[in-house]
């Protein structure tokens, strides 16, 4: 399996609880503490999340006085969108190609849909 940061990303976000913690970010930045209230485990668990997605970049933790708050880093999904919009662009032409044949193949069902309207 390759080791680039898209790999890294997909995989970090397999894990409900990580997606979860990801999604909670994206109202703001949060503590260790507060990321670890709504699950039931320990906070080194919690932590060990938090690695996988700061090794794939999606979170850093900055220091603010006494708080070390886990923030998300947004651009990444920039590179998730990207490689996600390239195939759907792909899927999407190969399913305007198969209309087009099923259309040359049945040349009465885009004049029967029309008349149906």
């Amino acid at each position: 399996m390759p080791d680039d940061q898209l790999s890294r990303v997909f995989s970090a976000l397999a894990d409900p609880t990580r997606r979860d913690m990801i999604a909670r970010l994206t109202t703001a930045d949060a503590t260790v503490n507060e990321l670890a209230e709504p699950y039931d485990v320990s906070l080194q668990a919690v932590s060990k999340h938090l690695r996988v997605l700061e090794d794939a970049g999606l979170v850093t933790r900055t220091r603010d006085a006494q708080r070390r708050p886990v923030h998300l880093e947004a651009e990444v999904f920039d590179l998730m969108t990207k490689w996600i919009e390239r195939y759907r662009r792909q899927a999407e032409a190969r399913y305007q190609r198969l209309d087009a044949l099923l259309a040359e193949m049945n040349p009465q069902t885009d004049s029967s849909e029309e008349n149906a309207s």
